[in-house]
């Protein structure tokens, strides 16, 4: 097997991460103001009052100016899968590119040509016809994102699909298993959720900045009132199904779990504390300066009182045997390539479940080659590839951390934030105003959080369980991944400069006073219309 140089998956990685991470600056803002846009027009087509379009024209178009960048971002990200994840795609590809496919025919067909009727349909279409093109674009944008969490559930929890030792590659068993996985299911309603939050609190702080300058009060807000509650609502979701996943995790993937917890050696039910705080050592495997609340871990993951949580220790155990049977596995696959044997290929079905395993222990066998490791250094092998199985604590303890500590803090903030807008007391608390203003992009950064607890706490494998990491990426050179991740760098930061300025520029503008769109606005999505209807 061909190994690839490790700078040059580090690098891949690192490449996918950043795009993934700038790409996801734009997303939940997407997903969460369609339903917002919906949510006015409703009212506005209900009441008659011309407020509420006012309303969803100014939000609109902050969407467009958002939705429009984060298309371009979004393209990029579908070709490092053949560029720089060859291994990756050859193995997984039948599971991950259909649920791709599906998302690219909704997000380039049905929303695109959705937004355009939405953005110039005003006036042309009759009430009912623009709230349902809204409505469309909403549900459009969502299960675009619905696709492509069905594809990265694929890769944490492989369901519907078995390895076919003919073709090499994961191959589907069910569609509607892959589709109506609970994994996936719970991650979109998870992720849409966690995208109103983001949509709420963007509605609040620009409200909350007209409040404060005394302008466009009306407006400010009833916005600020509808955002408010709708974040409020969004936030009790969002902590509920992350319990959901938690809960999953704990099934599914045991090491991730143990890892988002910091727990080194499994629990003793009841009394096992919930770590706060702490400094988790990767190296040493004990943590530093724990702060805990005695008796809350088990109750949490488990839903019970009495099963324990298996600690990273043990789990590091367990894959012992797992190891062993994943190196029959491959050496069993590798002759049934050369001799067709059904004897091979039977021996190599009943291990195939750990094959994976054995894939991981090609970095420590001799000559990086399970299938020859001498009877005296199997042992060996095996103690040396344990501590694999296991992802980078730190980093997966603490951005979990920051994403529940950033939700308990959403809802706090639309509680406060639906309570005073119900008692009309906003402008007499300026102090709440400006906390909500300078809280815009928090949810943007939970998410970003939430994204890195989720591919972090799967390493060290690209489809859990399956296929590592190490062997997943593309045998490009050094200098070229440099080169390309420089340039991926700089081309985003540049896309974000862009939103940034355009959003500050059209929010500190404000909504015109008779629902007229700016000339600027207008021109910058009549441009993008063009060019992707």
């Amino acid at each position: 097997m061909d190994f690839i140089n490790p700078q040059v998956v580090d690098l891949s990685r690192l490449q996918f991460a950043l795009t993934a991470l700038y790409h996801f600056m734009f997303v939940p803002l997407t997903l969460g103001l369609t339903f917002m846009l919906a949510a006015m027009e409703t009212v506005y087509v209900v009441t008659g009052r011309k407020i509420y379009r006012d309303m969803a024209q100014f939000w609109g178009k902050l969407f467009g100016i958002n939705f429009a960048i984060g298309v371009a971002t979004g393209l990029t990200m579908e070709f490092e899968f053949g560029t720089n994840w060859s291994m990756y795609s050859h193995f997984f590809g039948d599971m991950f590119g259909t649920p791709l496919a599906i998302e690219g025919l909704m997000a380039f067909f049905m929303e695109s040509t959705f937004v355009g009727l939405m953005f110039f349909g005003w006036d042309r279409l009759s009430k009912p016809a623009h709230l349902a093109i809204t409505y469309l674009v909403a549900l459009g944008s969502n299960l675009s994102a619905l696709w492509i969490l069905i594809a990265n559930a694929g890769m944490n929890v492989p369901e519907g699909a078995h390895f076919d030792a003919d073709t090499m590659r994961m191959q589907f068993d069910s569609f509607v298993r892959v589709v109506f996985s609970q994994d996936a299911q719970a991650k979109f309603v998870h992720t849409s959720v966690a995208g109103y939050v983001a949509a709420a609190m963007f509605v609040m702080g620009i409200s909350a900045f007209y409040l404060l300058r005394k302008q466009h009060r009306e407006l400010a807000a009833r916005s600020f009132r509808m955002a408010a509650l709708f974040g409020l609502i969004s936030s009790v979701a969002v902590i509920t199904l992350g319990d959901v996943l938690g809960r999953m995790d704990y099934e599914k993937q045991p090491t991730k779990i143990a890892a988002i917890e910091g727990l080194w050696h499994t629990t003793k039910p009841p009394y096992e504390p919930w770590i706060l705080a702490a400094l988790p050592d990767d190296e040493k495997q004990v943590n530093h300066f724990e702060i805990n609340i005695p008796y809350v871990l088990t109750p949490l993951i488990t839903h019970s009182f009495d099963q324990p949580v298996t600690g990273m220790s043990e789990l590091e155990d367990q894959a012992a045997p797992r190891i062993r049977s994943g190196i029959i596995a491959l050496t069993a696959l590798r002759r049934y390539g050369a001799t067709h044997d059904k004897a091979d290929l039977d021996l190599f079905n009943a291990h195939q479940d750990d094959m994976g395993f054995g894939f991981l222990a090609t970095r420590h066998a001799p000559h990086q080659d399970v299938t020859n490791i001498p009877a005296d250094q199997l042992d060996a092998v095996v103690k040396q590839t344990q501590p694999d199985i296991l992802p980078n604590v730190f980093v997966t303890f603490w951005s979990f951390r920051f994403m529940v500590f950033l939700g308990g803090y959403f809802f706090a903030i639309f509680a406060v934030s639906a309570l005073l807008s119900l008692k009309n007391r906003l402008e007499a608390n300026p102090w709440l105003l400006k906390t909500v203003m300078w809280s815009i992009p928090l949810p943007i950064l939970a998410t970003e959080f939430g994204w890195i607890t989720a591919e972090a706490g799967r390493q060290p494998w690209t489809v859990f369980n399956k296929l590592p990491t190490f062997l997943s990426a593309s045998g490009h050179s050094t200098g070229y991944m440099v080169f390309s991740l420089a340039g991926f760098a700089l081309l985003y930061s540049v896309f974000i400069a862009a939103e940034l300025y355009l959003m500050f520029r059209f929010a500190r503008l404000g909504p015109e006073e008779h629902g007229t769109p700016h000339n600027e606005t207008d021109a910058l999505l009549s441009h993008f219309h063009g060019s992707h209807a």
